[in-house]
């Protein structure tokens, strides 16, 4: 057997199914004759966010793929696995290297030296038999532990090499729980505090610890809230739901993380961001993550949980039901949550019913939300205004409904996250909610949607300007008018040979979403413009 057939073989073995890329890289041949899809990208990065995607929407049971040719395709992933590797996505990563002649020679790109610092384990091959436990090494650190990209170099020279016959067993999954010393200790904690709220992040989505997360809640009576990667974790219409925290919050996460005496983080890192909580100074942190280098990282931790998500509930809930013997009565709690955020959507409805001309991106929010069915759709934010605009309005009811990201923040990253989502769940509503800046980094990957076959909807938000930008650059805005960008993308998603409308009218965007929906369930990706105001305002206290 040949490395490139191994390879193709072990991925089919670890239930990969579709491998993304971007020629040459040799790999791609092997895994079609395997009958595994390869998915051709316009760029690398976006092949990347899509084989990202597939893993998140799966809570790691099917693994994303990417492969790239060596040299410029391999410079030009970095921006892709580095993302993935912020946020903890497993990811298997396979470039082609030069030919090992001169693999090291300056100033050839190595990407498994040059991207060591963005993945959690990379390895270059030189000795075809060893293809076999390079492999084994990736996928193990993919499925076990807090995860990251897998990075397997495989020079240009070596795919055709003979390696005799494969010896490959698919890895197992182990998990790990936390110290029953540390819980007693946590739910000790929780026992006396006054006003606990929990924090979910993406922890428990990849532990799939959903249901167990509701059942912690509802026995304690506490408030939740999520990291916007854990948004959706948590159902968003669940009487003790707060939203999703991020740059922009809704009010009710503002006014409970304020009052909390202890914060409950399950499955998160707790990570200093621009684009999640501030945590006020001297509030009472409980810890559980599956990383211990979390602990302490950016917030003392007083009591630290380490293990995975969902075996960390079952063993607070174990030990808190021997004092809590039935649900604690969550009316006050209810009642206050309930006030809060009457009060802050009362202050907001004028923008999300407004009939202004251009549109209020928030009036396309509201009107998506109310043309899509939430447990047969699956949403993502791009960066920018549109995850600080959608994020606190768009109620998640079902998990993995809502792809939420931005432990760095690359513009256009939600077009592949729709794409990836849609290969994995076809019979869904897929959608990337973006802006005019992002569709400038990856609006030729329209293309990709149309040639391969994956009918999302996307929703461009067009107000001909870097509106968040607007703050920070007034003296180039008025002098060189640096922050205006233009375009007509619905005329461009027509060329392509998708289906492309251009919405200026509010009383038009119910009728066109509906449009746009049919186009996709026929089979044809749809990209609906709208016109929109240059919207600055978010919902920040």
């Amino acid at each position: 057997m040949k490395v490139g057939e191994a390879v193709a073989e072990i991925m089919k073995r670890e239930g990969i199914e579709i491998l993304c890329g971007y020629p040459v890289n040799h790999l791609l041949e092997y895994a079609a004759a395997a009958d595994i899809r390869p998915i051709i990208v316009r760029q690398e990065r976006i092949g990347l966010h899509m084989a990202d995607a597939i893993s998140r929407v799966t809570s790691g049971r099917k693994i994303g793929a990417f492969c790239m040719q060596h040299g410029p395709g391999s410079e030009n992933a970095y921006g892709g696995v580095a993302q993935s590797y912020s946020e903890s996505v497993p990811l298997l990563v396979i470039p082609q290297g030069y030919p090992r002649r001169i693999a090291g020679i300056d100033p050839n790109y190595s990407a498994s030296r040059e991207m060591r610092h963005v993945a959690k384990i990379s390895e270059h091959l030189i000795v075809p038999g060893e293809i076999a436990n390079a492999m084994r090494r990736a996928f193990s650190n993919l499925r076990n532990g807090r995860s990251g990209p897998a990075i397997v170099e495989i020079p240009t020279d070596l795919w055709n090499e003979d390696i005799g016959t494969l010896d490959y067993t698919p890895v197992s999954r182990a998990k790990s729980g936390p110290d029953p010393a540390d819980v007693r200790k946590a739910a000790a904690a929780i026992l006396a505090a006054k006003r606990p709220v929990i924090y979910a992040g993406t922890g428990v989505h990849w532990a799939e610890a959903w249901p167990q997360l509701r059942k912690f809640a509802e026995l304690l009576g506490a408030p939740v809230t999520t990291s916007l990667g854990g948004k959706s974790s948590f159902p968003e219409n669940h009487p003790l739901s707060l939203g999703s925290g991020g740059n922009a919050v809704p009010k009710t996460v503002h006014h409970f993380v304020e009052k909390s005496d202890l914060v409950i983080g399950i499955g998160c890192s707790f990570t200093e961001t621009n684009f999640g909580i501030k945590f006020p100074k001297g509030k009472t942190f409980i810890h559980a993550t599956l990383d211990p280098n979390h602990l302490n990282k950016d917030v003392v931790s007083a009591i630290g949980l380490v293990g995975d998500a969902g075996l960390t509930l079952d063993a607070l809930i174990g030990e808190l039901s021997q004092s809590i013997k039935s649900n604690r009565d969550p009316k006050d709690v209810v009642a206050e949550i309930t006030s809060v955020r009457e009060e802050w959507m009362a202050q907001w409805k004028p923008l999300l019913n407004s009939n202004e001309a251009p549109i209020s991106p928030y009036r396309v929010i509201w009107e998506l939300m109310g043309a899509t069915d939430p447990k047969n759709t699956i949403i993502t934010h791009d960066a920018g205004s549109p995850r600080d605009q959608i994020s606190p309005f768009w109620v998640s009811t079902e998990p993995m409904s809502y792809i939420g990201w931005g432990k760095t923040t690359q513009l256009g990253m939600g077009l592949g996250l729709a794409m990836g989502a849609k290969l994995v769940h076809p019979n869904k509503t897929c959608i990337n909610f973006w802006g005019d800046a992002a569709i400038g980094f990856t609006g030729m990957d329209f293309e990709t949607a149309v040639r391969e076959r994956i009918p999302i909807l996307s929703c461009l938000m067009n107000n001909f300007s870097m509106a968040i930008e607007l703050k920070v650059m007034p003296v180039s805005t008025e002098k060189y008018r640096s922050t205006d960008i233009s375009g007509n993308y619905a005329d461009m998603a027509k060329a392509f040979g998708g289906y492309g409308e251009r919405v200026t009218d509010p009383a038009q965007i119910k009728a066109a979403i509906q449009r746009g929906i049919e186009q996709t369930q026929a089979g044809k990706p749809a990209l609906l413009e709208f016109i929109t105001a240059k919207e600055t305002r978010v919902s920040k206290f």
